[in-house]
C-alpha cells in the first residue's frame, strides 16, 4: 500500500501514473468521460464528488464575504479539511502530515491577522487535544474499546488553533449534530447501525470546524 497523502497519482485499476493532464479538477475527468485512458476502466464517481466539494469551499467562502488573505487561508483550510475527511471516512485515520501542520498554520494565521487572540488560541489548541484525550480515556475505561482517535484529539486542538478556546463548543456541538445527521442519512439508505457500528468523526469535526470559522462569528452577534 502507498502512503495516500504522499504517493504519486496513478490510476486505482491499472496503476499507471497520471499526466499533468489527467489531473485537472473537473475537466479531466469531463473529458476523459470518466474512464481511465489506458484501460478504460470507470473512475470512482467519488473523485468527481470530492473535485466539486473543493469548488463549493471555494464558493461558500467567497459567499461568506472573505477576501484578500483570509480568503486564501479559510480555502488552505477548507480542502486540507477536505482531504483528511476523505482519507478519516475511508480508512478511518487522520493523517498527521495535515492535521498537524493545521495547528501550526492556524496559530500563525492567528498571530498575523489577530495578535491580540494569539494566547486564546494556543489555549484552544491545548484544550482541544487533552479534552479530547480525556474523553476517550474515559471512553476506553467505561466500555472497554476504542471511542475516539487520537487524530480526531489532533484536530479539535486545530480547531481551537483556528478558533480560539471560547469556540471549541460550538465545534463539538455542530460535530456532534454532523454525526447524528450522517447516521440517519446512513440508516434511510439501509444500514444497519447499533451502538457497537464504528463510523469515522474526523468528517463531522471537520465540516463543524470549517463552518465555525466562516459563520461562528454570528453565534457572538
Amino acid at each position: 500500500d502507498q502512503p495516500g497523502v504522499r504517493a504519486r497519482s496513478a490510476c486505482e485499476t491499472c496503476d499507471r501514473r497520471l499526466g499533468p493532464a489527467e489531473m485537472i479538477p473537473l475537466l479531466s475527468y469531463l473529458t476523459l468521460r470518466g474512464r481511465c485512458r489506458c484501460g478504460q476502466a470507470r473512475i470512482a464517481p467519488m473523485h468527481l464528488a470530492i473535485e466539486l466539494l473543493a469548488l463549493a469551499i471555494g464558493l461558500i467562502a467567497l459567499a461568506a464575504g472573505e477576501s484578500g488573505a483570509r480568503l486564501w487561508l479559510d480555502c488552505a483550510l477548507g480542502w486540507t479539511l477536505l482531504a483528511a475527511a476523505w482519507i478519516d471516512w475511508e480508512h478511518f485515520w487522520l493523517p498527521d502530515v495535515l492535521v498537524l501542520p493545521l495547528i501550526v498554520l492556524g496559530l500563525c494565521a492567528t498571530f498575523l491577522l489577530e495578535p491580540d487572540a494569539i494566547a486564546d488560541h494556543a489555549i484552544g489548541a491545548i484544550a482541544g487535544y487533552l479534552g479530547f484525550r480525556l474523553v476517550a480515556l474515559l471512553y476506553r475505561r467505561l466500555r472497554g474499546r476504542e471511542g475516539l482517535g487520537e487524530g480526531d484529539a489532533k484536530l479539535l486542538a486545530a480547531a481551537g488553533a483556528w478558533l480560539g478556546w471560547q469556540q471549541l463548543p460550538w465545534v463539538v456541538l455542530a460535530a456532534a449534530l454532523l454525526g447524528l445527521g450522517l447516521a440517519l442519512v446512513l440508516m434511510i439508505r439501509g444500514r444497519s447501525l447499533s451502538a457497537d457500528t464504528a463510523l469515522p468523526f474526523g468528517p463531522c469535526l471537520a465540516g463543524a470546524l470549517w463552518l465555525t470559522r466562516l459563520f461562528g462569528g454570528w453565534l457572538g452577534s
